[in-house]
């Protein structure tokens, strides 16, 4: 029998007896994505979208401005972000790294070594309520 893979998957847990679970990267990707904009102050992933438009769309646009790489049980997460104007630059990054960190930990039980912060735009619409 013959597997198809069309995207990267990494095994989580294992047991001879059950089965095993496998996460695909992209939905790491997608984890990381829905815990940076939920930080007050980040407007939007690079190229994407807030979360109150996301289930009017596709996964697919989700997971722009966002790059993991999984190695092992190590993870690694490169974000983009668009900023709210006026919010403090490091402080709302500060949040968003550690709120990413600990979505995906307590999600898949992956270890987070790095989340990367580039800020790529600040938006002047008016924040959220």
């Amino acid at each position: 029998m013959e597997k198809e893979i069309s995207r990267n998957t990494y095994v989580l847990q294992e047991d001879e007896s059950i089965g095993s679970v496998q996460i695909a990267d992209e939905v790491v990707a997608m984890i990381a994505s829905l815990a940076a904009t939920e930080v007050e102050g980040v407007s939007s992933m690079a190229g994407n979208i807030t979360n109150e438009l996301i289930s009017k769309v596709g996964v697919k646009s989700l997971t722009k401005g966002v790059k993991v790489q999984v190695t092992g049980s190590n993870v690694k997460v490169d974000l983009s972000l668009s900023l709210e104007y006026g919010y403090n630059i490091p402080g709302t990054s500060s949040k968003v790294q550690e709120k990413v960190k600990n979505a995906i930990e307590n999600m898949t039980g992956l270890k987070v070594t790095d989340v990367n912060i580039r800020i790529v735009n600040v938006s002047m619409e008016p924040g959220r309520s």
